[in-house]
C-alpha cells in the first residue's frame, strides 16, 4: 500500500509542486490544508502516515501545529518545510518533534530522501 501524506502549505503553488513530486514517486496525497487549524483537523479525519509542514501559515503556525499533531498522535511523523534563513524557526520544530525538514525551492530528490528516510 502506497504511504499516505497530508500536504500543508498556505501557498496553493507549493502543495501542488509537493504534489507533484509525491505522486511521481509512487506517494499518495491524502489531503492538504492551508494553515495549522486545518492541518490539526485533516490530521485527525485522515490519519496519514507523514506531514509535510509549512513553518510560516496564517491561522497557526507549523510549529504550533506540529505540536498540537503530537498531542493527538505522539508517534506522528511530520517533515517540516521552511524558505531559506528560517533556522532557529526549524530548531524549535525538530525540537517540537519534526523529524526532518525541507528547504524551499523544494528539490525532487531532497523532498523523497527525506520522506523515505522518516518513513523508514
Amino acid at each position: 500500500m502506497a504511504n499516505r501524506i497530508l500536504i500543508v502549505d498556505d501557498a496553493a503553488f507549493m502543495r501542488m509542486m509537493i504534489r507533484d513530486i509525491l505522486s511521481k514517486n509512487g506517494y499518495e496525497v491524502v489531503g492538504e490544508a492551508q494553515d495549522g487549524a486545518q492541518a490539526v483537523e485533516k490530521y485527525k479525519e485522515l490519519k496519514p502516515d507523514l506531514t509535510t509542514m509549512d513553518i510560516t501559515m496564517p491561522e497557526m503556525d507549523g510549529i504550533s501545529a506540529l505540536k498540537e499533531i503530537k498531542k493527538l498522535d505522539s508517534n506522528a511523523k511530520v517533515i517540516m518545510c521552511s524558505a531559506m534563513g528560517q533556522q532557529a524557526m526549524v530548531i524549535d520544530a525538530i525540537q517540537a518533534g519534526a523529524k526532518d525538514f525541507i528547504v524551499k525551492p523544494f528539490q525532487a530528490d531532497r523532498v523523497i530522501e527525506a520522506i523515505k528516510k522518516t518513513l523508514g
